[in-house]
């Protein structure tokens, strides 16, 4: 399969990998992890990223790893630049999808199709950790050593039949999203780690032009 070509599903559905031991939250703990998150959420007006990528597949014995950059402005610029082992950005702005592969650019207008469209606000929910939405997902809270898990489970037929489940990693001092995870109908998944966060920093709408 195409590692390119699977790139915007990738960003669609992207996870951690969680192997530590996990406490379930009560209701009560849950609700107020819920609102601390929502609330950073709300003041978060500019995100900037380094990330590793890592696409585990069953039939494959290592991981597919990639490195690059995600860059976030509200209220709905992001810019993905994977720059290792090649070159290829995709930018969200004004109901298009921008892309530049290795030099090669094309765009996709969001306006016309419904399922990019939700891609993009998906997307931009997931960075900020905002995806609190109970019609759309089962949800679940975990304390995770010294950080905190949730678990979506979408209630969406259509989405689900891309995806069993995804995870937001959050900090527990700074209510950061650290890590975002993905996990196929197949159990194949996709881990994004964020590094080097800068929350809040100036960010310049230069950037966002491909």
């Amino acid at each position: 399969m195409n590692i390119k070509g699977n790139i915007l599903i990738t960003l669609l559905f992207i996870s951690i990998f969680s192997v530590f031991s996990q406490e379930k939250l009560s209701a009560y703990k849950a609700q107020v992890l819920k609102e601390k998150i929502i609330q950073k959420s709300k003041n978060t007006k500019t995100i900037a990223n380094d990330f590793k990528q890592s696409k585990h597949l069953s039939f494959l014995t290592k991981d597919i790893i990639s490195y690059g950059k995600l860059v976030f402005k509200a209220p709905n610029l992001i810019k993905w630049e994977y720059q290792k082992p090649f070159k290829y950005s995709v930018v969200f702005k004004d109901n298009q999808l921008f892309i530049d592969d290795d030099g090669t650019k094309s765009n996709i207008d969001l306006s016309a199709n419904k399922a990019f469209k939700n891609l993009n606000n998906l997307i931009i929910k997931s960075v900020k950790g905002d995806l609190f939405d109970d019609n759309k997902f089962s949800i679940k809270y975990f304390k995770e050593k010294a950080n905190y898990m949730i678990r979506f489970t979408s209630k969406d037929d259509s989405l689900k039949s891309f995806i069993k489940e995804f995870e937001l990693t959050f900090d527990a001092k700074t209510f950061n999203v650290l890590q975002i995870k993905m996990i196929e109908t197949s159990d194949d998944y996709t881990l994004i780690q964020f590094l080097n966060q800068k929350i809040n920093k100036p960010v310049s709408d230069a950037i966002f032009v491909l």
